[in-house]
């Protein structure tokens, strides 16, 4: 199997940095144009992990990532934070008054309302990546167009930063997961866990899953509900929980796992702090 990483994004994207930071090597990367991609490179092979952004701390679980993963089996093996500064930028010599249209991923967009509403005069448009808006516009010398990116990105295509941390909440981190295939044999110093487990559909079912997560001395860090597709009216939920103690973590899953009426673990991994 190929050592490639794939990221979601081209270089100057928030994939992109997320995988400069966490590994310390430089390892080669594969771009990916949609989540979709990114989990069939690591499905059929051609990269060994991929990065995927997981949740974000105004806009919440992204919900769809969570089905790829439990779709195709991937397992979580670490988890990276990262502090989201989107800068509006174009090519160099231009005001916001000469901008007018600034394309971004619709998240950037949307975290970045607030800012725009004082230049009505600027359409937002929305676009697959913040970082190949950035590309596209040096590229293609496309002048009264902007982007909502990244500074890297700004650096890598030889933009001009209009508007510096744009974002209307300035304490925007976004978790990011590290997944792979097959999970690590043994792993160590694990501190963390995803679980996705359905229950009988009956009153209480839930609050006695959760008093088994308290009462091992477990926290719950996550909770997220998906329908269960073949069965309406039913629910799968996906939790994160860390713990100090293995033994803890490992008689709380003993539990579940005679609990619910289906247990899967999603992944075991060391926790990382914002």
């Amino acid at each position: 199997m190929s050592n490639t990483v794939a990221i979601q994004g081209i270089k100057g994207s928030f994939h992109d940095q997320v995988a400069k930071d966490y590994y310390s090597n430089s390892l080669p990367l594969l771009e990916c144009d949609s989540f979709d991609t990114l989990v069939k490179s690591v499905v059929n092979g051609s990269c060994s992990q991929a990065v995927m952004a997981i949740e974000n701390s105004i806009a919440g679980s992204i919900l769809p990532n969570y089905a790829l993963l439990d779709q195709h089996n991937l397992v979580i093996v670490g988890e990276h934070f990262l502090g989201i500064e989107h800068h509006f930028m174009a090519l160099p010599g231009q005001t916001i008054a000469d901008i007018l249209e600034v394309h971004s991923h619709p998240m950037a967009l949307l975290q970045c309302k607030t800012f725009f509403q004082a230049h009505p005069h600027i359409k937002l448009v929305e676009s697959s990546d913040t970082a190949a808006v950035a590309k596209e516009i040096s590229d293609n010398d496309q002048l009264g167009k902007g982007a909502i990116a990244s500074q890297r990105a700004a650096e890598l295509y030889g933009l001009d930063v209009l508007g510096s941390s744009i974002q209307t909440i300035k304490n925007n981190v976004t978790r990011f997961v590290i997944v792979q295939q097959e999970a690590n044999e043994n792993p160590e110093n694990i501190s963390k866990a995803a679980w996705k487990f359905v229950l009988d559909h009956k009153r209480g079912s839930l609050a006695t899953a959760l008093n088994v997560v308290s009462d091992c001395n477990l926290n719950l860090t996550k909770i997220q509900s998906l329908p269960v597709i073949e069965t309406p009216g039913k629910y799968a939920f996906f939790v994160d929980v860390t713990f100090d103690n293995p033994a803890d973590y490992h008689k709380a899953k003993s539990l579940m796992e005679i609990m619910a009426t289906s247990f899967k673990i999603l992944g075991e991994y060391k926790s990382s702090t914002r």
